[in-house]
């Protein structure tokens, strides 16, 4: 019965990140400077970390890296983490401490634009573009 629990559980896991690359542009690499998402299911989360360092574990034969990142919450938290280039990338989804986890960088597009200078030939009255300061996000 334990077994078909634990199967149920990794499924959902899998269901989540299955629905998040539907609506979330990832990355394939993960540099530092890149923002991450970090999906946890105990402690339940999901949040954004900033990846502060990458740097290879050298005791190990296999390829391991200790990934440094800061949580963006409040106060910010700085972990560092060593993990497999397949678990770093997104590629695979893993566990620490028996728990589900998936990271994986995101491809951020700035969503704001500058606006163009108005052509000062063409229109001798001076208008002033009305840019909203708030984006309402649905």
């Amino acid at each position: 019965m334990a077994r078909i629990r634990i199967f149920k559980q990794k499924r959902i896991m899998e269901k989540l990140v299955k629905e998040l690359k539907q609506i979330v542009s990832f990355k394939d690499s993960t540099d530092i400077g890149d923002i991450v998402l970090v999906v946890a299911k105990e402690p339940q989360m999901m949040v954004y970390a900033l990846v502060t360092d990458i740097v290879r574990d050298t005791s190990r034969k296999d390829e391991w890296w200790h990934l440094s990142f800061t949580f963006l919450t409040v106060p910010p938290q700085e972990v560092t983490w060593t993990l497999r280039t397949a678990q770093m990338t997104g590629m695979e989804i893993f566990t620490m401490g028996g728990e589900e986890r998936f990271v994986k960088a995101v491809h951020l597009i700035p969503s704001i634009s500058k606006t163009p200078e108005p052509d000062p030939g063409k229109n001798k009255k001076k208008e002033t573009a009305k840019v909203p300061f708030l984006k309402r996000v649905k």
